[in-house]
Order: structure tokens, then C-alpha cells, then sequence
């Protein structure tokens, strides 16, 4: 308890927490996307490259200032304060930083200014700049937002079968396992499924977002993958320059180790986003696009939602409209909610609490006993 709090009784927490579990509906909606469109206001549609650039300049000057901060003042720190003052500035620059990586996943998304090559140019300078691929994921991001939803052919974070879950699984499946996974993940998740594919839809062979040649693009995008390497090899030379200029250690502080937690964001966010007791799955017998789009949940991070940009609580309008700027999704997510009812899913749980709860629940996905003819698939945690 605390001033202008109240204290919730353990059965209002129960209540709370059987509320967010409930399933949302997997039959087809009677609203359709044109008459979501119609109740966001019209404004919400429009791209402007001032406000858009204004982010970007909002979230450069924050990262200079924290790096200035850093480089010029720690030094004089005494022993017991550099520490956490080192600790402090790596996760202040990594959230911020995030933001940036939201900026440019915009880009990709058509999502920041009217002109696609505008978008492209500012999404593969931020995006190279934090080490992704910009055209790679910008083209296996879009899929994912063609079949979200869809056991076959979405492309990240696509749940698996009981019956091709790994040996191995049996033994993770326990506190020590569950928090053995996680930190895998969160560490080691966004580079692997880069490079490996590691979480995403199989394909017939590696597909590494590296590749220009990878099962993942067509023809027509392969140039764009060799341009989004060149923007990797540019950015690691110049960080190769910086070693030799200041040291190993320097750089691991300054940009290392904040690019490891914007790292673990992206993955923890985009984890929380797309799986959840309550959301379901669909095989192709019964997966249609908006319902995939549906299959989404708002989490709350709070004060950090506006420094992610508002990607985190307004995921679901993002998925119907991908092409809105992040600074109208929110009036927008308010608009469409009474359409929504019950197809609408946002989950306040703390996100650490959250991500520890699905980690456990979240295991597999079959269909209901009594359904088994039907395409819809929901989480078990039962091996």
C-alpha cells in the first residue's frame, strides 16, 4: 500500500488474473476490416515526416546525452559509485535504443513518412546501426504480418505440436529449466533467429537472414538483402576502428552492452506480444487473416511503453494496420476497442511476472479435447 494505492485482496488478484486468462474467441468475427478502418478517425492514417523525424531526433539527443554523460563524467566516479553508474547507463541507453530499433521497424513498415524511400533510407541507417539487417527482416517481418497466427506459415514465434516437441523439453520443465531457457533467449534469441532461424517457420533448408539466397526472399528482393549486409559490414568496420582507437573494453560499455539489452527487448516484447494462455492458433483448415491479426495481446510496461514508442500496448492495432505511425495508434486503439469486444486482449500482469507465467503455461498447442476436428490450437503445459 502506498499513497493514493490500495492494497488488493488475494481473491480480487485471483479474479484479475482469471480475467486476463480467458480465452478470446477463435470463431470468425462478425466486424469486418473495412468497418475497423471506418471507426478510426482519419487523421490517425496520416504520416507526417516532421513528427516522424521529431522521434528520431528525440531519441538521438537522449542516447548523446547519456553517452556524453557516460564518457566524460564516470571516470571520476569514485569505486562505489562507478559501478552502478555503469549499470545505470546501459539500461537508460538500451531502452532508449529500443525505441530507435520501434523507429525503424516503422520504416520497414511504410510507417513513417509518405515516401517509401525516405522509409527505407532512415530504416536502414538506425537499424544497420543497431546491427539488424534492415531489408532482411523488413521482408520476414511482412510475412509474419500476412500469416499471423497461422502454425504453417508464420515466421517467428510459431508454437510447436506436442508431437515434435524435443526430448529434452521434459527436463526443462521446472523452475531451474524455465529460468535456464529464458535467459537463452533473452540473450541469445534476436542473433539466433537472425542467423538460424532458431523459433521460426521451417523451411526447407537454412534460412539466414544473411543469405540473400535464403528460403526466406524472393528474386526480386535479393539485392536488398546484399544492400541491408553491406550496412552491417559498414557499421562493424567502424566499430573495428573504434577498438583500435579506444579499446575493447570501451566499446563493450558504450555500445555493447546497452545493444545486448535492446537485444533482449525486442525479443522479451515480441515473445509477450504473440504468446499467452488466452490467444489462439490456427492450422490452414481454419486460419483466415483477420482472425490471425486478432491473435495478438496489449501488454503494459509501463513508463516504458512511450519509450518503446507505444509498440508494446498498441500491438493489436498495430497488426490490423501496420502502416499507422506509432503516434496515432494509441487514439486509434481506442477507437476500434468497442468493435473489438471480446476479440480485443490486453494483459496488465507485470511483465516480469508475465513473462515467467507463459514461459510455464506456454509449452505446446493442440486443439481442445472435444474439438479435435477443428483447426483451432490453444497452449498446454502438460507433457
Amino acid at each position: 500500500m502506498g499513497a493514493g494505492g490500495r492494497m488488493s485482496s488475494p481473491s480480487s488478484l485471483k479474479k484479475e488474473d482469471s480475467d486476463h486468462l480467458k480465452r478470446v474467441p477463435s470463431t470468425k468475427p462478425s466486424f469486418t476490416l473495412g468497418e475497423l478502418k471506418k471507426a478510426i478517425p482519419p487523421h490517425c492514417f496520416q504520416r507526417s515526416v516532421l513528427r516522424s523525424f521529431s522521434y528520431v531526433v528525440y531519441d538521438l539527443t537522449l542516447a548523446s546525452i547519456f553517452f556524453y554523460i557516460a564518457t566524460t563524467y564516470f571516470q571520476n566516479l569514485s569505486s562505489l559509485l562507478f559501478y552502478p553508474a555503469w549499470a545505470l547507463y546501459w539500461v537508460a541507453q538500451g531502452c532508449v535504443l529500443t525505441g530507435v530499433w520501434v523507429i525503424a521497424h516503422e520504416c520497414g513498415h511504410h510507417a513513417f513518412s509518405d515516401y517509401q524511400w525516405l522509409d527505407d533510407t532512415v530504416g536502414l541507417i538506425l537499424h544497420s546501426a543497431l546491427l539488424v539487417p534492415y531489408f532482411s527482416w523488413k521482408y520476414s517481418h511482412r510475412r509474419h504480418h500476412s500469416n499471423t497466427g497461422s502454425l504453417e506459415r508464420d515466421e517467428v514465434f510459431v508454437p510447436k505440436q506436442k508431437s515434435a516437441i524435443k526430448w529434452y523439453s521434459t527436463y526443462l520443465n521446472n523452475p531451474l529449466g524455465r529460468v535456464f531457457t529464458l535467459t537463452i533467449q533473452v540473450v541469445l534469441g534476436w542473433p539466433l533467429y537472425l542467423a538460424f532461424n532458431v523459433s521460426g517457420r521451417p523451411y526447407n533448408r537454412l534460412a539466414c537472414h544473411y543469405d540473400p539466397y535464403s528460403p526466406i526472399y524472393s528474386n526480386r528482393e535479393r539485392l536488398q538483402i546484399f544492400i541491408s549486409d553491406a550496412g552491417l559490414l559498414a557499421i562493424t568496420y567502424g566499430l573495428y576502428r573504434l577498438v583500435l582507437a579506444k579499446g575493447l573494453t570501451w566499446v563493450v560499455c558504450v555500445y555493447g552492452v546497452p545493444l545486448l539489452i535492446v537485444n533482449g527487448f525486442l525479443v522479451l516484447i515480441t515473445f509477450l506480444q504473440h504468446t499467452h494462455p488466452a490467444l489462439p492458433h490456427y492450422d490452414s483448415s481454419e486460419w483466415d487473416w483477420l482472425r490471425g491479426a486478432l491473435a495478438t495481446v496489449d501488454r503494459d510496461y509501463g513508463l516504458l511503453n512511450k519509450v518503446f514508442h507505444n509498440i508494446t500496448d498498441t500491438h493489436v492495432t498495430h497488426h490490423l494496420v501496420s502502416t499507422m505511425p506509432h503516434y496515432h495508434a494509441m487514439e486509434a486503439t481506442k477507437a476500434i476497442k468497442p468493435i473489438l469486444g471480446q476479440y480485443y486482449h490486453f494483459d496488465g500482469t507485470p511483465v516480469v511476472k508475465a513473462m515467467w507465467r507463459e514461459a510455464k503455461e506456454c509449452i505446446y498447442v493442440e486443439p481442445d479435447e472435444d474439438e479435435k476436428n477443428r483447426g483451432v490450437f490453444w497452449y498446454r503445459n502438460k507433457l
